[in-house]
């Protein structure tokens, strides 16, 4: 994708607002109160989004605004899966990865929410990278990061602690990392990291998050999962065998949404997805044609309030399998 459209991405919060209102109103029939609540506005804020709207002739018979067929997506799925919000980034191309559009989608929806005091939770992978461009950075107090998935030598760009610590440097924030591996050897290894080196009070800190940002691995040998060297072919086999359509925080998860019975999962420093389940901010950031049934999967175990994802994407969530809600 061209660099003035990817840069266009980031600058149309503003003109997504106004085309839900707009949507809500003309073609659901909400009122403004209900639109300023599900939209997390007050209720005069929805007025001048609708007055703007048919200053700019994007309202007449039809819904004329740019976004408007994207905004019927989002809706879609939305409803489909019981998810507060659903931003879907344009992307057309069946065979094209979409990473950058949802990172440059995503770096907006993120710079919006940032706020002051804030505890916030990261995941990690190349999707969740390449937001960092996109993220409009500066000092807010008492802000706090902290890493979810224990570290990876290997990954280079993609290492979890590396994402944290430079999301932690856009804000100025405190940032907390896990000292240990993504994976370890043995369950018994777990147990000795949790309880005897401290790690147990950084996941204590996962447990009161206000945000908590993740995104999605597919099963596919492709993904950042495989790469890393961690897992091997002998074991994303025998995890597909077991159920595992996706992980996330290198949590395998069947198409339900439930931890799949494989030893991998028992050898995870990660926070416990249960647990994360209850944050009150959760953004699920991930697409792409291999992720899609590990997407619906993440969907069903984390109950996030946001998606982010490409329209191809939500295209095949409103069209394939069931309802995840």
């Amino acid at each position: 994708m061209e660099p003035a459209v990817i840069a266009a991405l980031t600058q149309k919060e503003p003109d997504r607002l106004r085309a839900r209102a707009v949507w809500l109103y003309h073609v659901e029939g909400r009122t403004q109160n209900e639109i300023a609540n599900l939209l997390g506005i007050n209720r005069i804020a929805v007025v001048r989004l609708l007055a703007d709207a048919r200053l700019r002739n994007e309202v007449r018979v039809t819904i004329s605004a740019p976004l408007a067929e994207l905004v019927s997506l989002e809706r879609q799925v939305e409803l489909r899966f019981g998810i507060g919000r659903v931003v879907v980034a344009p992307f057309s191309d069946p065979e094209g990865d979409p990473t950058r559009v949802i990172a440059a989608a995503a770096g907006s929806v993120i710079s919006a929410l940032m706020r002051p005091g804030m505890t916030v939770g990261v995941g990690w992978g190349r999707t969740l990278y390449n937001t960092l461009p996109f993220i409009s950075g500066g000092t807010l107090d008492s802000f706090r990061v902290v890493s979810l998935l224990g570290g990876i030598a290997a990954a280079r760009r993609f290492n979890p602690a590396e994402f944290a610590w430079q999301f932690a440097e856009l804000f100025q924030a405190e940032g907390f990392l896990i000292p240990a591996p993504a994976v370890v050897d043995s369950p018994d290894t777990r147990h000795a990291l949790l309880e005897r080196c401290g790690l147990s009070a950084i996941f204590e800190m996962a447990e009161k998050l206000d945000v908590a940002i993740l995104s999605v691995g597919g099963i596919s040998s492709l993904t950042t999962s495989y790469r890393t060297g961690y897992l091997s072919e002998s074991d994303r086999r025998s995890l597909i065998d077991a159920g595992a359509v996706g992980d996330v925080l290198y949590n395998f998860i069947d198409l339900d949404g439930d931890i799949v019975d494989h030893e991998v999962n028992y050898r995870v420093i990660s926070a416990s997805l249960d647990k994360l389940k209850r944050t009150p901010e959760k953004l699920l950031i991930s697409g792409g044609r291999e992720k899609h049934n590990a997407i619906r999967a993440a969907i069903r175990t984390l109950q996030p309030t946001t998606l982010i994802t490409d329209e191809m994407t939500a295209t095949a969530l409103v069209t394939t399998g069931v309802n995840a809600a």
